[in-house]
């Protein structure tokens, strides 16, 4: 299973987390996760709606517990992970997870994503 993680900004729009999923190469992907407190804002979901993918909403203990490819400075500050994007994909993706490239900004600097797979597939 790839699983899009997500980190975004609140005036991100649902064009802003298209674009970052684009330039992701986000094909296939079967589940869009972000940080918990992000989930149910009304562009995430909007946008998962758009797409008929399922959220997954990742507690804070566990973004911080992923080990990111990128280290965001204000990411660590923030969230105390190096990027939300790859920590939640990691952590929606399950035990063994890898990424498939390192987190990828969209066009407007409102939104990351990055792709994670599952050790399963």
């Amino acid at each position: 299973m790839i699983v899009a993680g997500f980190g975004f900004r609140g005036a991100a729009t649902v064009a802003s987390l298209s674009d970052a999923l684009a330039r992701a190469g986000g094909a296939g992907v079967a589940l869009l996760a972000t940080a918990q407190d992000k989930a149910a804002t009304d562009s995430f979901t909007a946008f998962a709606t758009a797409l008929a993918l399922p959220i997954a909403a990742i507690p804070a203990n566990e973004l911080s517990r992923q080990t990111t490819l990128t280290l965001s400075q204000a990411s660590l500050a923030a969230r105390d992970t190096g990027s939300v994007a790859e920590a939640a994909a990691l952590a929606a993706a399950g035990p063994g997870a890898r990424l498939l490239a390192p987190r990828v900004v969209s066009g407007d600097g409102m939104a990351t994503c990055a792709l994670a797979k599952g050790a399963d597939t």
